[in-house]
């Protein structure tokens, strides 16, 4: 039973009014066993303890709601009736001859990780969400393998590769299932209801977002992919009211892209699903913080649901991979400035809050190469939902090559230049309280060398005077895929350039040999 006036709690006629929430907090439960921190040596099988100290590290930071991500969708990581952990693992084993892994001993052995964050997240004064992945490509290319990472692949998924969007299992857009064969979107809705019927949350996240393909787009309309997913929410609401206790509205949320032009593939119309009674919308570009998106226009488009953008912790991935395996790359982790300038942008655009995804990542994970590693700046959760002290930051606007979604509008970076191109960039900026007093520093990167090239730069039609300080313009303490000299470029950016709303930014390369513009950056106050 809740005690009265617990955070996130809301009675039935909560319905049309938004939820309370600034920082959502999404908990992949995996870093528990990938990351390496003062509560998990490298090496140490899981326990429960670990997902209850993962949860405890966010107590008191800022965070007010917390959601689990149960693994990936496929293997139940709770007590299920729908797919019992003891048939998975036992049909594991006889397939392949390997045992079950860590996560699958600890469920053998009576288990129940949904229950271990619940109770965790009252203790700790966290509202408790669970964020199950509608359609996760992880792993399932080695789900016809005799191979330990078969383990996540279900016996649904591997008994019926006619539900398959595509015949290759190497690549992540065919070997996810098609929503819109009706048999693949009621497996996934009999893990919800029973999630529903057996567990005291407070809020239930969609994750459409892993993985974002669902329909074959040759063989559906855009009416009939919004049609699909827009009752697919419905459903989805009627069970959380059907469900609810004490008489309190339960928190629907759905993590979708930050760009509009993903929609339509993905059947998105936020509209028609806000009207079927989702609550909250979680912008997201895949696994990177972002400050450019659509969240002004989607805004817009949906004015009584609570909008939230989505930060982690790599703004950029490098193009040479380090190792073998999943997230191979390294990673340009974002720093402070750059969380609370997104933040504040996204306030000024309308957002009612922010979240953050993948945020412990900073942490040791995977194979070498990647390091050095530090601790998350878990310090940055007090400030993120406090408009007032954010508009009177520093701020530190970026552009970066980041979500590679095909159906997405295309990335800006990188770009290709060479001697006598010009390129230009917008960026929307908001200016902090009072205005931009000082002005700042513009920089451009290559990962590899610019040479002997000559640029010049012009802001909103005013040409900039270049400057030989490519120096970090505030503190950062990540020291990977940060620009050496002689891959950056830097202008003076006066105050009086600057403009609310979007502000253009052009380049010439006026000589020099061809390269590839990976990242720009602005650091004004």
């Amino acid at each position: 039973m809740l005690a009265v006036g617990w955070p996130g709690m809301a009675s039935a006629d909560a319905k049309g009014r938004k939820p309370p929430f600034r920082v959502l907090y999404s908990n992949d439960t995996t870093n528990t066993l990938s990351c390496v921190c003062s509560w998990h040596k490298k090496g140490e099988p899981f326990r429960a303890a670990q997902l209850a100290a993962s949860v405890d590290e966010v107590a008191g930071t800022g965070v007010d709601a917390h959601l689990l991500q149960p693994g990936v969708g496929w293997i139940p990581w709770w007590k299920s009736k729908v797919y019992p952990a003891e048939e998975h693992y036992r049909w594991f084993t006889e397939r392949t001859g390997l045992e079950a892994d860590s996560f699958g001993k600890y469920m053998l052995a009576g288990g129940d990780m949904v229950k271990v964050f619940i109770e965790r997240c009252r203790k700790t004064g966290q509202t408790p969400f669970i964020s199950l992945r509608m359609n996760d490509g992880h792993h399932l290319e080695n789900a016809g393998a005799k191979d330990r990472r078969a383990v996540w692949a279900s016996k649904f998924y591997v008994e019926h590769p006619e539900y398959r969007l595509g015949p290759d299992p190497a690549k992540w857009e065919q070997h996810v299932l098609n929503w819109a064969i009706p048999e693949v979107r009621a497996h996934k809705f009999a893990f919800i209801r029973e999630l529903c019927e057996n567990y005291d949350f407070d809020g239930f996240e969609m994750d459409f977002m892993r993985h974002y393909s669902y329909f074959q787009l040759d063989k559906t309309t855009r009416e009939q992919r919004c049609g699909i997913m827009t009752a697919f929410v419905r459903q989805v609401r009627e069970l959380l009211d059907r469900t609810a206790r004490d008489g309190r509205r339960r928190w629907l949320c759905a993590r979708v892209p930050a760009y509009i032009s993903a929609h339509d593939a993905l059947g998105m119309d936020l509209p028609a699903m806000v009207e079927a009674g989702l609550d909250m919308i979680n912008l997201s570009a895949s696994y990177f913080t972002v400050q450019q998106t659509d969240l002004a226009a989607i805004r817009r488009s949906v004015p009584q649901a609570a909008v939230y953008l989505e930060m982690c912790h790599s703004i950029w991935n490098g193009r040479k991979p380090v190792g073998k395996g999943y997230d191979t790359f390294p990673f340009r982790r974002a720093t402070p400035e750059q969380f609370y300038t997104a933040a504040h942008l996204a306030y000024a655009r309308g957002a009612d809050g922010v979240s953050a995804f993948n945020f412990v990542y900073y942490r040791e994970h995977g194979g070498p190469g990647r390091g050095p590693f530090a601790e998350p700046p878990f310090h940055v959760f007090k400030h993120l939902g406090d408009r007032s002290w954010l508009a009177q930051q520093p701020q530190h606007y970026f552009l970066a090559s980041g979500w590679g979604n095909p159906f997405a509008k295309p990335s800006v970076l990188p770009r290709k230049m060479k001697a006598g191109q010009t390129e230009t960039f917008t960026l929307d900026l908001a200016p902090p309280a009072g205005g931009w007093q000082r002005g700042g520093r513009l920089r451009i990167q290559d990962e590899d060398s610019l040479g002997e090239s000559r640029w010049t730069a012009r802001l909103n039609g005013k040409e900039l005077v270049a400057t030989d300080d490519v120096s970090e313009p505030y503190p950062n303490p990540y020291p990977p895929m940060l620009g050496k000299p002689d891959e950056m470029r830097a202008w003076k950016v006066p105050p009086s350039l600057l403009k609310e709303g979007p502000n253009r930014f052009e380049f010439t390369m006026a000589e020099g040999k061809p390269v590839k513009l990976s990242f720009l950056d602005l650091a004004v106050a």
